[in-house]
């Protein structure tokens, strides 16, 4: 139990790798803005408070730490659907890792940013509220789908 453990952790943590990766190439190849976890920090800190949906985040009060807070939780919420993986997929996935069980996980996932996240931080449900929805919902379903590459990446090298 403890080895897959471990294991769930270290293909959260590579998955989560990969998608960065991916968003620094965008923003190195296509001048696409780097990722900035600062709003996401300061959504979390507010949590404390029991204050779930903004109206506009960067309205919020700031936190001083919020950008490590961000890419900390951004960590944290990759090893968790590293560890859900692994429970729902079992020992023998670990054992011979297949893609599917990793993308269904990977197209779901894109539900906690729209469902929870976005509005959470005042930009709507999907990001409705955004000038531009539909290209973010585009990258959101491409990034996840390279966060799926990078689960079941990560179990092929670890098993």
């Amino acid at each position: 139990m403890f080895d897959m453990l471990w294991r769930a952790i270290a293909i959260g943590i590579g998955a989560t790798v990969l998608m960065d990766i991916w968003a620094f190439f965008l923003h190195w190849a296509f001048g696409q803005p780097r990722p900035n976890w600062g709003p996401p920090g300061r959504w979390v800190w507010h949590l404390k408070d029991g204050k779930v949906f903004h109206d506009d985040i960067a309205k919020a009060a700031p936190y001083a730490h919020e950008q490590a807070l961000g890419w900390a939780f951004h960590y944290f919420t990759g090893i968790v659907y590293g560890i859900i993986l692994v429970v729902l997929a079992g020992a023998g996935w670990l054992a011979a890792p297949t893609f599917l069980p990793a993308f269904i996980l990977g197209m779901v996932t894109i539900g906690a940013g729209w469902f929870l996240l976005a509005p959470g931080m005042g930009a709507g449900w999907a990001a409705s509220k955004r000038p531009n929805p539909m290209q973010i919902r585009a990258f959101n379903v491409i990034s996840h789908t390279v966060f799926a590459l990078g689960l079941w990446g990560t179990a092929l090298l670890i098993r």
